[in-house]
């Protein structure tokens, strides 16, 4: 009787299905339209950040087309340019003006590592400026000699190490690699190629420090590229995760994540042990101090033996360079007062200037790296006397007084209590 009545009632109920239906075919369509916005949006600005950064096919062309016009020579020029056996692998680089590859070399795994001028960046509301083109391996000249080219680079070590060690050894060091070819003397285009390279902090410390173990191997160089052995663990700690994922995951967290991606603890005292070594040959060696102004673990890898290797050292200077580099800065606090991320001085209010005395010494900022890293699964009978020596050296500061006594002791105290408690250990 009511169907009769109301003829319609019984169609309301799948009419009003039906719109329910269209709003959860239409929700969905603008969220997966909205995936996909978002998505192609990441994407683009990955791929833009990735082709500023990583620019391996233009440092190649620059250097081959300077190699090929006998501008410049090294050992690695052949391979790269001619015969094509030196390859650019996985792009590794986090700044567009040095650009670091993974690479191989014939049958070696290796690290080439090249110096680039900034990308342009475009600004579409203005007209572009003009770039200033920067001059590459324009020194020496055409008619200098050997001897005036050895003038030239201990010239140079003088003014960025001092009158400190034998500066003629080196010399005659940076000369022995200059010959790329080894025919017994230094061409113009090696010099050229050498002259460029000696302009680099990390490389002059990679020379001075070739004979030690935590330093890698210089295998070759074309021009102010560079190539190093190959180091397998690229990271103090961590994992390596898609891009995609990293975006997801808070920063705090990921943090904590990577502490549980670490070595053994024997293994984790083993890298200790190596970083401190490392702190050891750059403080006060035969070339004066050196000063780690960047001491991030992205900076430290190891080996397959887990012995540290140093992956970055593009902010360790020379201690003589920095007061140069900082003595004439202007500040209004502190904060003005940072070289690096991790050299700080003070600001001198009465002169709006930067002292020239840095703060904290280098092992103070490794055992601040290192507390986390060698606490988090310590033996229990170490783990408080582990603590309280982290502790003391992070504690130190250069201008305490003796300062250099209690660098020594802290720093043979935590290498013995480390070594001891792995010594009997596989992984020591």
């Amino acid at each position: 009787m009511a169907r009769r009545l109301f003829p319609g009632a019984w169609l309301r109920k799948p009419h009003s299905a039906q719109v329910r239906l269209s709003y959860v075919r239409i929700k969905y369509l603008f969220i997966s339209w909205l995936v996909v916005f978002v998505g192609s949006w990441i994407m683009y600005v990955q791929y833009s950040t990735y082709t500023e950064l990583c620019r391996g096919h233009d440092c190649r062309k620059v250097i081959c087309d300077k190699y090929k016009t006998g501008v410049i020579d090294g050992s690695a020029c052949s391979s790269l340019c001619a015969k094509e056996t030196l390859y650019f692998g996985k792009c590794l680089s986090t700044k567009p003006n040095n650009q670091i590859y993974l690479g191989i070399w014939g049958n070696l795994q290796s690290v080439i590592k090249c110096q680039m001028e900034e990308a342009a960046h475009l600004d579409f509301g203005t007209d572009p400026e003009p770039r200033k083109e920067i001059v590459l391996f324009d020194k020496p000249t055409r008619g200098t000699t050997v001897e005036k080219f050895k003038e030239m680079v201990y010239g140079l070590f003088k003014a960025k190490l001092g009158e400190q060690g034998n500066l003629s050894e080196l010399v005659n060091l940076i000369l022995s690699f200059a010959d790329g070819n080894k025919d017994g003397r230094v061409s113009l285009p090696e010099a050229k190629s050498a002259w460029a390279l000696l302009q680099l902090e990390e490389f002059l410390l990679m020379v001075i420090l070739q004979d030690k173990e935590h330093t890698p191997k210089l295998m070759g160089f074309c021009g102010d590229l560079y190539v190093t052995e190959r180091v397998e663990y690229t990271s103090l700690y961590g994992i390596s995760l898609p891009w995609i994922i990293e975006l997801l995951i808070p920063s705090g967290f990921r943090r904590s994540m990577d502490q549980w991606f670490t070595p053994s603890w024997p293994r984790k005292a083993k890298i200790a042990i190596g970083l401190l070594e490392f702190v050891e040959d750059i403080f006060h060696g035969p070339y004066g101090n050196f000063l780690m102004c960047d001491t991030s673990a992205k900076n430290l890898g190891y080996n397959d033996k887990y012995d540290l290797k140093m992956m970055d050292m593009r902010k360790i200077v020379p201690e003589i360079n920095l007061k140069e580099i900082i003595k004439d800065r202007q500040c209004d606090s502190d904060l003005d007062c940072i070289y690096g991320t991790d050299c700080r001085t003070l600001c001198d209010q009465s002169k709006m200037r930067c002292t020239t005395e840095v703060i904290q010494p280098n092992l103070a900022k490794a055992c601040q790296l290192l507390k986390d890293y060698l606490l988090r699964g310590a033996p229990s009978d170490i783990h408080e006397e582990l603590e309280k020596q982290l502790y003391l050296c992070i504690a130190l500061k250069v201008t305490a007084n003796q300062m250099e006594m209690e660098h020594s002791l802290i720093l043979n105290n935590l290498k013995t209590l480390l070594w001891k408690k792995i010594s009997h250990t596989n992984d020591s």
